[in-house]
């Protein structure tokens, strides 16, 4: 019998048409779907997707709790590994979706690492929020011979500090509650007035801003700051 494939599918930032049309076609055609999703409640992942899926689909739920100091949840990627294996085992390819782009601190890498030397495996890249955000607020990234740099968040307060000195252009990645130290961070490297911040890039509740309105203590998860020296990447 021939073997099943894992396809690991970036489904993108969340508006379902900015998914790709490879993508589309494999997410539409195999018999088993697997998606990250937290403990209780709905998956963003199946959610940007919903719409193309049928009632013959067989999906499995990748429930895994969102503590970030508890992920990732090895047991529970052990588990889905073992549930999927037995899927490609059968014969049947399965299409594991991820928010974004894979193997951008995509979920699906740690399916990679476990199915990966056992199984074919063919990653389908996404649209990154690193790519969304940009084009939500009309900031481009980088320009010429500019280094652009990605901070998680969180990063501890002096080594992003350090880190941003000198920078051409950042991202700063799941910001959540980490926006205070941010923004004593960009305070102190005075590039508040150069930062543009974006929550839900592509969704229907997406927010933009000039990072120096946001009046809050706490952020989404899935928001992201940009920053460029020169205000502008095109000066």
């Amino acid at each position: 019998m021939t073997r099943g494939t894992l396809f690991g599918l970036g489904v993108g930032p969340g508006d379902p048409e900015l998914i790709t049309l490879k993508a589309h076609r494999l997410l539409t055609t195999v018999p088993v779907v697997a998606y990250p999703a937290p403990e209780h409640g709905d998956s963003l992942a199946r959610s940007i997707v919903a719409s193309f899926l049928s009632p013959e689909q067989t999906e499995i739920a990748i429930r895994m709790p969102l503590d970030l100091n508890r992920f990732p949840v090895e047991a529970v990627y052990d588990q889905a590994a073992i549930d999927i294996a037995e899927h490609l085992d059968a014969g049947r390819d399965v299409a594991a979706i991820c928010e974004g782009d894979p193997f951008f601190y995509g979920s699906f890498m740690y399916l990679f690492g476990r199915l990966s030397e056992q199984h074919q495996v063919e990653v389908v890249p996404g649209v990154s929020s690193l790519l969304a955000c940009p084009a939500a607020a009309g900031a481009p990234l980088a320009a010429r011979d500019d280094v652009l740099m990605i901070c998680p968040g969180l990063v501890d307060e002096d080594e992003m500090l350090q880190r941003l000195a000198n920078v051409d252009a950042a991202a700063i990645i799941k910001v959540g509650r980490h926006l205070g130290k941010v923004r004593r961070v960009l305070e102190a490297l005075d590039l508040v007035d150069r930062a543009h911040y974006v929550e839900h890039a592509t969704m229907a509740d997406q927010v933009v801003l000039p990072f120096a309105e946001i009046d809050a203590a706490k952020v989404p998860y899935f928001s992201m700051i940009l920053i460029h020296r020169r205000g502008e990447a095109w000066r």
